[in-house]
């Protein structure tokens, strides 16, 4: 389903948004030179259940590999994604000791 997603990245307001049905659903991020914390996930009710939250953290992830970004999972979202997805794993900020959240 998440195919006919389409993602924006709102460098502006530091989010990754998908607008449908007269909802947007969003992942948040903060930006520090090198590194990118995505801080939360968040899809209304109405738009539940359709692979937006996996698109949405998936673009973001894809732009962090782009601009070479360390990530840190702050969002429980986004760290179960990238336990569940190998691809994504070698992106994340190996320093952190104690969790993500």
């Amino acid at each position: 389903m998440s195919d006919n997603v389409h993602v924006f990245h709102n460098e502006a307001e530091s989010r990754f948004e998908v607008r449908q049905e007269g909802h947007r659903a969003e992942l948040t991020y903060q930006r520090s030179g090198k590194e990118i914390l995505f801080t939360a996930t968040w899809v209304p009710a109405a738009l539940e259940g359709r692979g937006i939250a996996g698109a949405l953290v998936r673009s973001g992830l894809d732009y962090a590999r782009e601009q070479q970004l360390t990530v840190e999972p702050l969002c429980p979202f986004v760290k179960s994604y990238i336990e569940r997805k190998p691809e994504y794993q070698g992106l994340v900020k190996q320093e952190s000791t104690g969790g993500f959240a």
